[in-house]
């Protein structure tokens, strides 16, 4: 009669166990692909032609053996994989090696199990990024760079209107200073001729 309690609880516990592994085990043996449901929606809203390389290592995405591709990848890497794939919730450090900083922030941010929710809402996505979050330091937040089409790991790929006014609030004070030394240097040089020429004038007199 106890064996037969021991083998009831045994099964039960067992089960409890698959039951708590079971989803990441089935999150793990997914293969690693990209959404193009995410590259569609920016290029149709930026009217920008983007490719992977917005969120992945490698441009033409994950699958094959180059860099950045799953083909490629040493055992560590495969774990780093792994570890990423099985971040269902917000908040979890990401490092997975298919993903750009971008990438891995995203999931960090909102969970594996939310992106793959939004896949037939692309455009929530900017809506659950952090607003403050700006991984180049452009001024432009990378929620704003999702929906514009623009890297947003380059400082230097932005919207040109948007980086202009950023730039001149930024360096307004420089902008100033420089009108200044300007216009004193004109000022400067309009008394110097005149100077010179008043010289000039009276030197004429006495001849």
């Amino acid at each position: 009669m106890i064996q037969g309690e021991k083998r009831v609880k045994m099964s039960i516990s067992m089960g409890r166990y698959y039951f708590a592994v079971l989803p990441l085990l089935a999150l793990q043996s997914l293969p690693a692909s990209a959404y193009p449901e995410f590259q569609q929606f920016v290029e149709e809203n930026s009217h920008r032609t983007v490719n992977c390389a917005m969120c992945h290592v490698n441009e033409n995405g994950p699958v094959g053996n180059s860099k950045g591709q799953i083909g490629s990848f040493t055992p560590d890497e495969m774990k780093l994989l792994n570890q990423a794939r099985a971040a269902i919730d917000p908040g979890v450090k990401v490092e997975s090696p298919i993903l750009n900083q971008f990438g891995n922030e995203i999931i960090k941010a909102i969970g594996k199990k939310t992106f793959v929710k939004i896949k037939s809402d692309p455009g929530r996505l900017a809506e659950l990024l952090p607003q403050t979050s700006d991984l180049d330091g452009d001024g432009i937040p990378d929620a704003k760079e999702y929906l514009d089409g623009t890297d947003p790991l380059n400082k230097f790929h932005g919207d040109p209107g948007k980086l202009f006014f950023i730039n001149l609030d930024r360096y307004k004070m420089h902008i100033i200073l420089a009108i200044v030394a300007v216009l004193s240097l004109n000022y400067g040089l309009i008394h110097l001729i005149n100077g010179i020429s008043i010289l000039q004038a009276g030197k004429s007199a006495k001849d």
